[in-house]
């Protein structure tokens, strides 16, 4: 019997508190290892909507699965840190993001995985993919409230790209406050990663407004419309 998919959703329906009609509607795709998914549409189609249903952040009918399971079987702690979601901006937290790098590294979902057996060494990554991105460290330890957007938005990539155990990334609009220097140097790290032997992410969806970004970055495309996700050939 052949192995199931790596990420798979079924029959994905999303509705807003009160209203009968769904917002989203009968949604299906596959991912498979290596592939990126450019996750296009207008603003308000239900892009972000639809990337929270697949990190089990809002509640759905349909099924997603992760190598055949849904996030319950999974255990859903440790599906969110199979299934990592990245927001476009960074919530406004308390303290520093090295604070907030030990908090997520302390949670009991991540006690088994490679990042938390050696937390040093995930710091080092983290702040190695951030100066990459033209982060210095002295900024890991201003209080957030103090950054800017885009030194915040490359500080919380650089914190989901270390953690091991990752297996998809979900990426809402991940460049869209960045220069286009670091645009393009974001891009060129981040679409490598599916297909480098040092990560453990093995695909990603990615939402981008740039139909240029979605070209450069994307091996399939989907499209948000009138409630439906339609793959682009």
């Amino acid at each position: 019997m052949a192995p199931p998919p790596l990420f798979e959703v079924r029959g994905l329906s999303w509705s807003k508190t009160g209203e009968k009609s769904p917002f989203l509607s009968d949604i299906n795709f596959t991912l498979n290892p290596g592939d990126i998914i450019a996750l296009t549409g207008k603003s308000g189609s239900g892009k972000s909507t639809l990337l929270k249903c697949l990190a089990h952040l809002n509640l759905y009918e349909g099924e997603v699965l992760l190598h055949g399971k849904t996030p319950k079987a999974c255990g859903v702690p440790k599906y969110r840190t199979k299934v990592l979601y990245i927001p476009q901006r960074p919530a406004i937290l308390p303290s520093t993001p090295i604070d907030f790098l030990k908090k997520v590294l302390a949670l009991a979902s991540r006690s088994t995985t490679p990042s938390a057996e050696d937390p040093e060494e995930n710091l080092n990554s983290a702040q190695y993919i951030a100066s990459r991105w033209n982060i210095d460290e002295e900024l890991w330890h201003r209080k957030w409230v103090t950054l800017s957007g885009g030194e915040a938005q490359r500080i919380a990539m650089a914190i989901g790209l270390s953690m091991q155990g990752t297996e998809i990334l979900l990426l809402d609009e991940p460049t869209s406050a960045l220069d286009q220097g670091s645009v393009d140097s974001v891009e060129r790290y981040v679409a490598e990663l599916p297909s480098t032997d040092h990560s453990s992410i093995k695909a990603i969806i990615w939402i981008t407004h740039s139909e240029d970004q979605a070209k450069k970055i994307a091996t399939r495309r989907i499209r948000v419309e009138n409630g439906t996700a339609t793959e682009i050939a």
